[in-house]
């Protein structure tokens, strides 16, 4: 996985609308990335309400949200309309950027070993550097959680 300090690898992935976009589309503001696994599951879909719910906030800040799953944009579509999420949300069926950030790892679930993605948060800075890694974050407060970072509340 990556880690603070480094490079942030750039990608260029479709959005739910199919239009392509790139991680250097953002220097010069912050972005959070989050990494999630599924579409539509109840641990993803409260982390994507609560990024939606907080949406103002990061808006504020000149923050960027952007969530990358494996689903298709076909299905990023459906999620986005239905939640009404108001941020971007990017396809990787090809695991390009989910690799290049090693969020794609072996989990277990009910003893079973499989390989998936691990629910992961970047902040990226304005020079495209990584300035924090939140990996295993809890669905729920993991919006909160980097407000409360960005507000100096939390190292």
């Amino acid at each position: 996985m990556l880690e603070v300090g480094m490079k942030a690898p750039d990608f260029a992935l479709p959005d739910k609308d199919g239009k392509t976009v790139r991680l250097s589309d953002f220097l010069g503001r912050k972005v959070v990335l989050y990494f999630y696994p599924k579409d539509n599951t109840p641990g993803c879909t409260r982390q994507a309400c609560a990024f939606a719910a907080a949406y103002g906030e990061f808006q504020a800040r000149d923050v960027a949200v952007i969530g990358v799953s494996k689903d298709s944009v076909a299905s990023h579509q459906r999620f986005a309309q239905k939640q009404e999420l108001p941020f971007l949300l990017l396809s990787d069926p090809e695991r390009q950027a989910i690799e290049a950030y090693g969020v794609w790892q072996e989990k277990k679930l009910y003893g079973k070993v499989s390989m998936g993605v691990v629910r992961t948060t970047f902040l990226i800075d304005e020079q495209g550097m990584i300035e924090k890694v939140m990996p295993k974050v809890k669905p729920d407060t993991n919006a909160a959680d980097l407000l409360r970072y960005l507000s100096g509340e939390e190292a």
